[in-house]
């Protein structure tokens, strides 16, 4: 699993890559607190390249989206592959959070 952050002003972008499973999450977690800390922002992630998403990767999405909640920021997902999609459809989560293709 792979997380590229940028930040470009008052949006800050993390790309995923690969298979966000529960040793993934727990490994990229440290990165996501770095998003989570500029949660006042617009956080963008582009989920292009990820594979797989499970439930403790799914958790990563809802504390950073309760952090941009909380601080005033905004929480935007993009480019969800069908595997990845289908598992926020089976979870109730495509209704938390914000998508653009």
């Amino acid at each position: 699993m792979e997380i590229q952050i940028s930040n470009n002003g008052q949006t800050v972008e993390a790309a995923l890559t690969g298979r966000l499973d529960t040793a993934a999450a727990a490994a990229v977690a440290k990165d996501f607190s770095v998003l989570t800390e500029q949660a006042d922002k617009t956080i963008v992630v582009d989920c292009a390249g990820l594979e797989f998403i499970s439930s403790s990767g799914l958790r990563l999405f809802l504390t950073l989206r309760k952090a941009t909640m909380t601080k005033g920021g905004r929480m935007v997902i993009r480019h969800l592959t069908e595997q990845v999609s289908n598992v926020f459809t089976m979870t109730g989560f495509l209704n938390l959070f914000e998508f653009e293709k």
